[in-house]
């Protein structure tokens, strides 16, 4: 097994009585989401082609304790899939699947036995979370009720296929929604960013609401898919959240996960990240004199 004196733990949370690290292995980089194009897409595909491959990547994770990881889905015969179960022989751990699967919401008998299929694939899969995908969930928003119709049935159908509940909240009405009408909801997914990327209301809002959420909040596209540096990124997060969050972070690289990590743990002891310089060709006299 791999030995993990030489890295610190990274600090952990509480959700729904499951220990969580504060940092929760993203997919994005591993199943080919880059939110640039297609041709980064295929770049990433390309490198994570085999399980090997994404194990490398998650060791990178493991060593540092951060054994929780979200995706889609879990599908078996994947490399992501595969992958995980090397890690996981590997460092002797399980890793924590937070699956956020898309369900069939469609107020039908048709609807109701796709969207329990699919709930008990994603239990098949391993998953101790699922939380409800926001283009699904989002479908069941009733602003001028302020409720989400139906949603309680979605919820009970988690609970009974033995997986904890929770809710992926682009829109940030559901957060608030589901709040005040005291939903089995045992935690939220909610997007936030320095940059307000993909954002539907501005990025104080949603500091505001995610400072109010009953349950912790697992925040994703902290670095605005590549539009910001993991510096600004993962340290504006880290110093505006409260310390029961968590921030999804996705790497292409194990080197990358390593240097996210330092900035992170930095941000969180408040302190400077111990980094190497970043290259150029012709870097400035100020830089290049820096240690």
């Amino acid at each position: 097994m791999t030995q993990l004196s030489d890295f610190p733990r990274f600090p952990r949370t509480e959700v729904g009585g499951v220990s969580l690290p504060r940092m929760l292995a993203g997919t994005n980089w591993i199943l080919g989401f880059s939110h640039t194009g297609p041709a980064a897409d295929q770049l990433i595909r390309d490198r994570h082609a085999t399980p090997e491959a994404v194990s490398a990547l998650l060791d990178a994770y493991m060593c540092y304790g951060i054994d929780a990881i979200m995706a889609p889905d879990f599908e078996v015969n994947t490399p992501l899939y595969d992958g995980i179960k090397i890690t996981e022989e590997k460092f002797g751990r399980t890793m924590i699947k937070i699956a956020t699967p898309g369900i069939n919401v469609d107020d039908t008998a048709e609807g109701r036995r796709q969207a329990e299929e699919k709930i008990k694939k994603t239990a098949a899969s391993g998953a101790t979370f699922c939380l409800i995908h926001h283009a699904s969930a989002e479908q069941l928003v009733n602003k001028n009720k302020q409720t989400i119709e139906r949603l309680p049935d979605y919820l009970s159908m988690i609970r009974e296929h033995g997986m904890i509940p929770g809710l992926s909240a682009h829109m940030p009405e559901l957060i608030i929604y589901s709040d005040a009408n005291e939903y089995d909801v045992e935690t939220y997914i909610q997007l936030y960013n320095c940059m307000g990327f993909l954002m539907q209301i501005e990025v104080e809002g949603v500091n505001s609401i995610i400072w109010n959420a009953k349950k912790p909040v697992m925040t994703i596209k902290s670095m605005a898919a590549g539009r910001c540096t993991p510096f600004v990124g993962l340290t504006f997060n880290y110093a505006t959240l409260r310390p029961c969050d968590m921030v999804t972070l996705g790497a292409l690289t194990p080197t990358e996960v390593h240097e996210d990590v330092e900035i992170a743990l930095a941000a969180i002891e408040r302190r400077r990240p111990v980094l190497g310089k970043r290259s150029s060709p012709v870097m400035t006299s100020v830089l290049s004199a820096r240690k």
